[in-house]
C-alpha cells in the first residue's frame, strides 16, 4: 500500500547542520485509523566520524509511541521542548496520535499520562511487548506501519464521538491563528468553556488554553523561520498577548532563547 507523505513537520527548532546522513519521514495512516493517528514517523541517522547533532522540537498536544532498541516507550503530552543528542548510527520509529486519539487505548484520563513515559507493557500488557518485538524486528517502515496498524485495530475498543469532536477543535486551534482565547472556541463549537476544559483534561491531557498558547508560539516560530524581519510588538498582539514582555517570556521558556536571539541563531549575520 502506497503511504501518503504527512508533509512538513511543525515546531522543529534550528536543527544543527552537520555532515553525515539524517532522514526524517512522516506517513499518513490508513483511513480507518484517521481519527486516532496523526501520522507514523521515522528518524534515522549515520553520523559516524562526525560531530553529534542536537535535535529539538516544540511540544504538541499528542501522545507518541516511540520504538527504539533499549528505549521503547509511550510518551504522554510533554509540556516542555524535546531535546535529543544524536550521534553514531541509529533509527527510531514512532506513532504520533491525534490530540484525543490515544484516549480509547488508555482507558483513563490522558492527564494521568501528561509529562510521563511508560513502557508498552505498562499500557498494553503482554501484547505491548509483542508489538515492540515485532516492530523492532521489521526491516522497512512500510512493514512497521502495517504491524502497528494491525495492533491498534485489534485493541481499539470502538468509536467514541468525542474523539473526532475534540480532534476537530484542536485542528481548528492549530490552523486559525485568530484563536487566542478560550472563549473563541465556545461559540463555534457550541460548548461551554468549563466543558471544554473538562473534556480536554480527560481526552487530550492538557487544557485548551495550553493548546492555544502552544500553537500560537508555533506560529511565532514559523514567522521567524520564514527569514523576514519581525515586528515583535505587533506579533505579540497578533498572537493574543497583552504586551511584548509576556510574549518574550513565554517564547524563551519554551524555546530556550528570546525571539531576537533565536532569529540571530538561524540567520547569522
Amino acid at each position: 500500500m502506497e503511504r501518503m507523505d504527512a508533509g512538513k513537520a511543525r515546531g522543529v527548532l534550528h536543527p544543527e547542520r552537520s555532515e553525515g546522513e539524517f532522514h526524517h519521514d512522516r506517513r499518513l495512516p490508513s483511513p480507518d485509523l484517521g481519527d486516532l493517528v496523526a501520522h507514523f514517523w521515522s528518524v534515522s541517522w549515520d553520523l559516524r566520524g562526525q560531530e553529534p547533532r542536537i535535535q529539538e522540537t516544540l511540544p504538541h498536544p499528542a501522545v507518541h509511541i516511540v520504538f527504539e532498541v533499549g528505549n521503547t516507550r509511550v510518551g504522554g503530552v510533554s509540556r516542555s521542548r524535546f531535546t535529543r543528542r544524536l550521534e553514531g548510527q541509529g533509527r527510531v520509529f514512532g506513532i504520533k496520535f491525534k490530540p484525543a486519539g490515544f484516549h480509547p487505548f488508555l482507558g483513563e484520563p490522558l492527564s494521568s499520562l501528561t509529562d510521563m513515559l511508560l513502557t508498552l507493557s505498562e499500557v498494553f500488557g503482554g501484547s505491548g511487548q509483542d508489538l515492540e518485538d515485532s516492530v523492532l524486528a521489521a526491516d522497512e517502515d512500510a512493514t512497521r506501519i502495517e504491524i502497528a496498524e494491525a495492533f491498534l485495530r485489534s485493541c481499539h475498543p470502538g468509536p467514541d464521538p468525542r474523539v473526532p469532536f475534540l480532534n476537530g477543535i484542536a485542528a481548528r486551534i492549530a490552523e486559525d491563528r485568530e484563536i487566542t482565547r478560550l472563549d473563541h472556541l465556545s461559540g463555534p463549537f457550541g460548548v461551554s468553556s468549563r466543558t471544554l476544559q473538562r473534556l480536554f483534561a480527560r481526552y487530550v491531557g492538557v487544557s485548551p488554553k495550553w493548546v492555544i498558547q502552544r500553537y500560537r508560539l508555533h506560529e511565532a516560530l514559523a514567522r521567524v523561520d520564514e527569514g523576514n524581519l519581525v515586528d515583535w510588538a505587533a506579533l505579540a498582539l497578533d498572537l493574543g498577548y497583552f504586551d511584548q514582555a509576556h510574549f518574550i517570556k513565554d517564547f524563551k521558556a519554551l524555546v530556550g532563547r528570546t525571539p531576537t536571539d533565536y532569529a540571530a541563531l538561524i540567520r547569522p549575520s
